[in-house]
C-alpha cells in the first residue's frame, strides 16, 4: 500500500525548503554547493584523451532542405540524396512519416507545406545556431571518453543537424528526445533546443505536448548531453527482460554512470535532466526515498501501474510530493551504482554492465541515510 500523499508531502517537506527559504539562504546554499561540486570535480580522476582522434563533420541539413525548390521538390530530392545517402530517407520515412516512393505528389505537397510552415523555426533556429562550433567540440570530447572506456566502438563521424515537426519524438533508454543516433550519424533536432523560452513552445498547443517541465530542457546546452546519451544506448542495447523497479532503475543507473564517465565536466543537472533544486532536494532526501521504495515493496516491483511514476519523466514523481523530480528511479540507480563502483574500483565498465541488478544492489551494501 502506499502512503497517504498528505503524509509523503509532509516527509519529503525538505524537498520544498528550496521555495520558502529566504533569498540570502538560498545564495548561501548555492555557494557552498558550488564549491563541493568544484572540489568534487578537482578530486575525480579524468583520464586524459587528448590523444584519442575523433572524426565528427557537421552537416545542416536544415538549410539544403530548407532550400530546396519547393515547386519542383521531385527534382530537388536527388541532390538531396547524393549529400545525404542515408538521412534523408530517414528523415522523410521517419521523422516527418511520408513515402518517399510516392508518385501522386501527396509527399511532395505535404514537404511543401512542412517547409511553408515551419519556415519561422528555420528562421529562428539560424539566429540561434549561427554556428554548431561549441556543440560539435563538446560532442567529440564526449567521443573521446567513449573511446577511451570502449576502444572498439565505432562511434559516428557526422552530426547532421535538422528541423523535425514539433512532436517528432525518439524514445531512449533515458527518456524522450528529439535527438536521435542513425545508421551513420547523431541527428539533433534544432526545433528542440530554440531556448525554453521559445514562442514557438508558449502556445497552447505546444504546452499540450511538452508541459514546462519538458520544454524547460529545450535548450541548447542540451544537444550534447542527449547525442550523448544516444552512444551510451548504442554502446549499452536496451535489455527488453527489465521488468522490476530494481532492474529499471540499475539499468538506468549503469547508463547515467557512462553517461558522466563520458560528460565528466558536464553539469549533473544537465545529464539527469533534473533542477539543480530537485538534485539538491534528493541528495537531501536520498534516505527517506530509499525507505520509501522498500517499506512499499516496490523494489522487486514489476507492475506497471505501480512503478509508472518512478521511472518516467513527469513533472514530479507522485508518490513522494511536489518538489521530488520525475524520474526519481535514474537518481536511485545512479546511487547504487555509484555505490558498487566505490566497493569495487576495479571494475571496468564494461564489466559493470554484465552485471545483474540484484548483484549489484546486494554487493554494493547501498543502505543511505
Amino acid at each position: 500500500m502506499y502512503r497517504p500523499a498528505s503524509l509523503v508531502v509532509l516527509k519529503m517537506q525538505q524537498f520544498h525548503k528550496y521555495h520558502v527559504t529566504q533569498a540570502m539562504q538560498k545564495w548561501i546554499c548555492f555557494l557552498l554547493s558550488a564549491f563541493v561540486i568544484a572540489g568534487c570535480n578537482q578530486n575525480r580522476k579524468v583520464p586524459d584523451v587528448s590523444g584519442i582522434e575523433v572524426k565528427l563533420e557537421v552537416q545542416r541539413f536544415e538549410q539544403d532542405f530548407f532550400s530546396i525548390d519547393t515547386n519542383n521538390i521531385r527534382a530537388s530530392l536527388p541532390a538531396l540524396h547524393q549529400k545525404y545517402p542515408l538521412f534523408l530517407a530517414d528523415f522523410v520515412q521517419n521523422i516527418l512519416g511520408l513515402s518517399i516512393t510516392e508518385n501522386g505528389g501527396n509527399a511532395d505537397s505535404a514537404i511543401k507545406m512542412f517547409i511553408r510552415d515551419y519556415r519561422v523555426v528555420k528562421d529562428t533556429a539560424d539566429k540561434v545556431f549561427k554556428n554548431m562550433a561549441s556543440v560539435q567540440e563538446e560532442i567529440k570530447q564526449g567521443i573521446r571518453f567513449a573511446r577511451y572506456y570502449f576502444p572498439q566502438y565505432e562511434a559516428p563521424e557526422k552530426l547532421i543537424t535538422f528541423i523535425g515537426p514539433l512532436d517528432a519524438i525518439f524514445q531512449t533508454a533515458m527518456g524522450k528526445t528529439g535527438d536521435v543516433i542513425t545508421q551513420d550519424a547523431l541527428a539533433a533536432g534544432l526545433q528542440l533546443h530554440l531556448g525554453k523560452n521559445a514562442s514557438l513552445y508558449q502556445g497552447q498547443t505546444a504546452q499540450s505536448i511538452f508541459p514546462t517541465y519538458v520544454s524547460r530542457k529545450f535548450e541548447p546546452s542540451y544537444i550534447a548531453v542527449n547525442c550523448i546519451k544516444n552512444i551510451v544506448d548504442d554502446v549499452f542495447p536496451v535489455n527488453p527482460g527489465d521488468k522490476t523497479l530494481l532492474d529499471l532503475m540499475v539499468d538506468k543507473g549503469k547508463r547515467l554512470y557512462l553517461l558522466d564517465k563520458f560528460l565528466p565536466f558536464t553539469a549533473d543537472s544537465l545529464k539527469t535532466g533534473y533542477t539543480q533544486d530537485q538534485l539538491q532536494g534528493c541528495y537531501k532526501n536520498e534516505g527517506f526515498i530509499w525507505s520509501f521504495i522498500i517499506q512499499n515493496d516496490l523494489i522487486y516491483n514489476s507492475d506497471p501501474l505501480r512503478i509508472q511514476s518512478y521511472v518516467e519523466e513527469g513533472p514530479y514523481t507522485q508518490e513522494l510530493g511536489e518538489g521530488s523530480p520525475g524520474n526519481i528511479s535514474l537518481f536511485t540507480g545512479w546511487q547504487i551504482v555509484k555505490k558498487y563502483m566505490e566497493m569495487f574500483p576495479d571494475t571496468s565498465p564494461e564489466t559493470l554492465l554484465s552485471l545483474n541488478a540484484r548483484q549489484i544492489l546486494q554487493d554494493s551494501k547501498y543502505k543511505p541515510k
